[in-house]
């Protein structure tokens, strides 16, 4: 029995509380992650000061977007984005679980390895990275979508998710539909490494100092907003020209108009923005990412104990 518990359908089991957990976040988080999508394009190409400023920030962002497109405008690609953190997070928080279960996360006095905890997180914010790369493609592209009044980066007028899945897919094919996906292979792998083993690390910080170790909740609340905020200041610049390359206009070869892939990205951004384009929209990463990876984890722990009671 024991042996059942811990094979195939046990992994199957940790892979989708990572993606479920995941898309119970998105639903709270998405309108943060329409704004931070657009100031991420906002100056495209421009240096600073050579370009209108139709958002300032999140709050104004928000308000912006609200007053002019209406309130439901702030959900933009939700759908999209309900697909990207699916795969993303059954990938990356499914193998880290499963890593974590047989051990391979742990050194020999059963603390957390920063080497292997960091390694098991790389690999899955990878794989998942890249199965969700269309879906991160389409909602780039979703919500860039806007009014020509407030509008930013190239417009690409899909019509919802499925529309533009299809729409790319008939126009450029399955490679069109994975365009961007280098930046985001960096992207999910440094992401989920510095989150996942920053969330650990502070959890148990806090048991050997006795802080909230009656209280499961509190304790995955606290390692949680540490985790976002190491894992916004490592992934915001893969963040961004993943933006990019995914929300770029293409020629009738299929070929990007602006930049040719990632490092020209990264070449041309600082060139004609500054160093500091690659941290755009970072406060807005970061206000979605807090709130997103609080929801996101301290779900995932739930889950993880409700598994492990459901199974005594």
């Amino acid at each position: 029995m024991a042996a059942r518990q811990d094979g195939v359908g046990r992994d199957v089991t940790d892979l989708l509380m990572g993606g479920v957990s995941a898309m119970f976040a998105t639903m709270f988080t998405n309108p943060i992650e329409v704004v931070k999508t657009r100031l991420q394009l906002q100056g495209e190409m421009k240096a600073r000061g050579h370009h209108a400023v139709f958002y300032k920030n999140v709050p104004h962002g928000l308000f912006v977007i609200a007053r002019t497109e209406g309130m439901a405008a702030l959900q933009s690609g939700l759908p999209a984005m309900l697909g990207f953190q699916f795969f993303l997070n059954t990938f990356r928080l499914g193998v880290y679980r499963i890593s974590e279960r047989r051990g391979l996360t742990t050194d020999k006095s059963g603390r957390t390895s920063i080497i292997k905890g960091a390694t098991a997180a790389g690999i899955g914010g990878a794989l998942g990275s890249i199965a969700g790369t269309p879906f991160f493609l389409v909602k780039t592209r979703l919500q860039a979508q806007a009014a020509r009044a407030i509008a930013v980066g190239h417009q690409h007028q899909h019509a919802g998710t499925a529309g533009a899945l299809a729409d790319i897919y008939r126009r450029e094919g399955i490679k069109g539909l994975f365009r961007g996906i280098y930046p985001q292979i960096p992207r999910g792998a440094v992401g989920s490494s510095s989150q996942m083993v920053s969330f650990t690390y502070a959890k148990e910080w806090l048991r050997a100092h006795d802080v909230f170790v009656t209280s499961p909740l509190a304790l995955s609340f606290a390692g949680a907003n540490l985790g976002g905020l190491v894992m916004t200041l490592c992934l915001n610049p893969f963040d961004v020209v993943a933006t990019r390359l995914s929300n770029q206009a293409v020629d009738a070869n299929n070929r990007g108009r602006l930049y040719r892939g990632m490092i020209d990205c990264f070449v041309k951004m600082v060139r004609s923005e500054g160093a500091s384009s690659l941290y755009k929209g970072v406060g807005a990463n970061y206000m979605r990412l807090g709130p997103h990876t609080v929801l996101l984890l301290v779900c995932w722990d739930q889950l993880k104990i409700l598994e492990d009671y459901l199974r005594k």
